[in-house]
């Protein structure tokens, strides 16, 4: 079975959430870029924890059968990049995420609003 990019989205963002990632936000950019339709982005306070989102968001869609095609970042923790073709993951450290300010970059994006606990 293979899971669409919005099952992927809900998927990454419960497992940011279940390890404590702050400011967790989808932003839509299929109308406007053909890098991906989805970005998450999430915020870690640490590269250890920067690096335990990700691992967890990379374990829980590998148990739903999804494997990213590439992964940035790992070893410093400060941004790791999760690249699953139509959804790419962003997890940051706060000081990279405000100076890479993604939402801003990418301001005509939408911004997709999914429920806690989803």
């Amino acid at each position: 079975m293979t899971l669409s990019a919005k099952e992927i989205v809900n998927i990454a963002h419960k497992a940011a959430d279940d390890k404590k990632a702050t400011d967790i936000t989808v932003l839509d950019i299929s109308h406007i870029s053909i890098i991906c339709d989805y970005f998450l982005i999430c915020t870690g306070r640490s590269s250890t924890q920067v690096q335990a989102v990700a691992e967890h968001i990379e374990e829980t869609l590998e148990e739903a059968g999804v494997r990213p095609l590439r992964i940035e970042g790992f070893r410093e923790g400060s941004w790791i990049l999760l690249d699953y073709g139509d959804v790419v993951i962003h997890v940051f450290q706060e000081m990279e995420r405000g100076f890479y300010n993604l939402e801003r970059l990418w301001g005509d994006a939408r911004l997709v609003e999914i429920p806690a606990n989803k």
